[in-house]
């Protein structure tokens, strides 16, 4: 009799225990959905926290040998790095900052009319500014449809044009704010690495810590090889770029360089974006100045692309060429302009933590994993 009433008992709890089993799976599952959902609103965030990521591992770079070598504390090797950085970046400011703003400022200027010879020579049937104000203003005279001779200085205009620069303006607070807020946090990151890397590994199971704080260690590791490279890369480039433009006849060298330079951070799309102003001022001031600053920047990226980065590569991390075109393509749809300024290091990081928990770990595949031989952070 017992063992009947048991037996009855018995699929009534299984029933229970599968459905609190299936209950716990949904919630799961919507726990899950909820997260992403708060990390997709917060993705700004996300990647200033990862800018900050990017400043501390540069900070390391530069002050572990000062620490090795002069045994001053991590806190005070920071501080000397940060002060002497900010020495060499206040003396370069000085000695080339005027020039640099006076080049700026005058290719500002030439790059309208540059674009206008561009239309001239190409036929882009582009309407007068005054004109397009008048048809978005209406047919009318006035205020409100522009001046009736059709100035260029209609009222529509110059609120569109204050409307630009209040853009820009809130578009540059911005960008200054999020680098203070990197640099700052990557300071404070830089302090104590091993800290915030432990609290990021708590976060997983027990038996898994072990991989995964390797796993973060080699990315750090890689992420340092990585901006080594990428510097050096830029820093050619942009001398390059410079002298090339300067020999050349063009105006503001000094400026298309550092320009160069600077978009050279963005792997393959930065190459094509660094040698538009030069060719649209080559354009402009018209006779060989084209043809020559087209073979110029042709030659910069075939240097780069064949000689400086796998030279620079040899002993730092290497990317597949079209993995990192697609990455930041990808990540700069994902991100906007953000995501297109940090897709590399992004990609970088996702590259590392592929071969080293899924394809290592999971798959049991034998591969090589950047990073993963250097000293830890």
């Amino acid at each position: 009799m017992q063992q009947d009433k048991a037996n009855t008992a018995s699929p009534a709890a299984g029933g229970v225990r599968g459905d609190v089993a299936f209950l716990r799976r949904v919630l799961i599952v919507a726990a899950v959905i909820l997260l992403l959902l708060l990390l997709w609103q917060v993705r700004e965030a996300l990647l200033l926290t990862f800018a900050g990521v990017l400043v501390a591992v540069l900070l390391l770079a530069v002050a572990k040998p000062v620490e090795a070598r002069i045994g001053l504390s991590r806190t005070l090797s920071l501080l000397a790095v940060g002060l002497a950085l900010a020495a060499l970046l206040g003396l370069a400011g000085v000695l080339v900052g005027s020039e640099v703003t006076t080049q700026v400022a005058q290719l500002w200027e030439q790059l309208p009319r540059a674009i206008g010879a561009f239309e001239h020579r190409f036929d882009v049937d582009i309407p007068p500014l005054g004109e397009a104000a008048r048809q978005a203003g209406g047919e009318g005279g006035g205020e409100a449809g522009g001046r009736a001779d059709g100035g260029f200085f209609d009222a529509s205009v110059l609120r569109t044009l204050a409307g630009h620069a209040a853009t820009a303006g809130t578009m540059i607070v911005n960008a200054l704010s999020a680098l203070v807020i990197a640099a700052v946090g990557g300071f404070f990151l830089a302090m104590d690495p091993a800290m915030y890397r432990k609290g990021v590994v708590m976060l997983v199971p027990v038996e898994q810590q072990g991989r995964v704080e390797d796993a973060l260690l080699a990315t750090g590791n890689a992420l340092r090889m990585w901006l080594g490279a990428q510097m050096v890369s830029m820093c050619i480039v942009g001398t390059l770029a410079g002298l090339g433009t300067w020999l050349i006849g063009l105006p503001s060298p000094l400026a298309l360089g550092l320009f160069a330079g600077l978009v050279g951070f963005v792997p393959l799309l930065g190459a094509v974006a660094g040698a538009v102003p030069p060719l649209l001022l080559a354009l402009a001031a018209g006779g060989d100045a084209l043809l020559w600053t087209a073979v110029l920047f042709l030659a910069i990226q075939q240097l780069e692309s064949n000689m400086i980065l796998p030279l620079v590569e040899k002993h730092m991390v290497s990317m597949p060429p079209a993995l990192m075109l697609f990455a930041v393509v990808a990540v700069g749809l994902l991100f906007g302009l953000p995501g297109v300024i940090l897709a590399a290091p992004i990609t970088v990081v996702a590259y590392v933590l592929v071969k080293q928990l899924y394809v290592r770990e999971t798959l049991g595949q034998q591969t090589e994993v950047p990073g993963e031989d250097d000293a830890p952070q």
